[in-house]
């Protein structure tokens, strides 16, 4: 009897923030042939937002539920981040298995560099699959792949101009004319991704204004989703 190889796809934990660039990379991941097993976000020390991008923890759950995925989260400091994270990586790894990270970063070499050494750090391998890729092409391949990606915090100046808004190829050409880098990799927005190929249905956002905390505009969402 001829014996064959099985192919099984190797699992991954998708490091998610909810929004275009992590979500984008999940996405082209499982075009490489990877196969998800979680999600894992970092919440602030009080475990009620997102670090960065300020998305309560029940809307990033929602979305999750829409992407038919767990998602589980790391609440810390920026003080105990990296300690915390390599942590929460080990003990994820002993639970669902999976052999490497994804992670969405573009081209800042210090990212990179800091998500292979937790990684390592946790036995397991990162993945950028959208490492120096150009940037607005990026944002475009985005949109062509129907993701509806809602700006949720950007730096202060710009909130009028930009916050709110969700992503279009008029958008961008807003963007070249403020300044403002396609991906915000300056640190310019964050986004959050309401809907897009990877879901099953959309997440329902509601929001009225923004609060302005340490130079930076978050929305101020209305309800948490149910």
């Amino acid at each position: 009897m001829e014996s064959r190889k099985l192919n099984i796809s190797p699992l991954f934990l998708c490091s998610w923030s909810g929004g275009k660039d992590s979500y984008f990379a999940f996405y082209r991941a499982l075009q490489q042939g990877l196969k998800p097993a979680v999600l894992l976000n970092t919440l602030n020390e009080f475990g009620e937002r997102s670090r960065s991008h300020g998305i309560p923890k029940e809307l990033l759950q929602q979305q999750a539920e829409s992407v038919g995925l767990p998602i589980e989260f790391i609440q810390t400091t920026w003080a105990n981040y990296e300690a915390n994270y390599i942590e929460k990586l080990k003990e994820l790894k002993a639970k669902y298995a999976f052999s490497h990270t994804v992670f969405g970063d573009i081209d800042i070499e210090s990212h990179r560099a800091w998500e292979e050494k937790v990684s390592a750090a946790a036995s397991v391998k990162a993945v950028l699959p959208i490492w120096q890729e150009n940037r607005r092409t990026l944002v475009e391949a985005m949109i062509e792949a129907g993701m509806q990606c809602l700006i949720v915090s950007c730096r202060k100046e710009l909130a009028d101009a930009i916050i709110g808004k969700i992503i279009t190829r008029e958008l961008l050409t807003e963007f070249e004319e403020l300044g403002i880098d396609p991906c915000g990799e300056n640190g310019e927005y964050h986004t959050f991704v309401v809907n897009g190929p990877l879901q099953q249905f959309p997440s329902t956002v509601r929001f009225s204004g923004y609060s302005v905390h340490n130079k930076y505009a978050f929305l101020n969402f209305l309800t948490e989703p149910k």
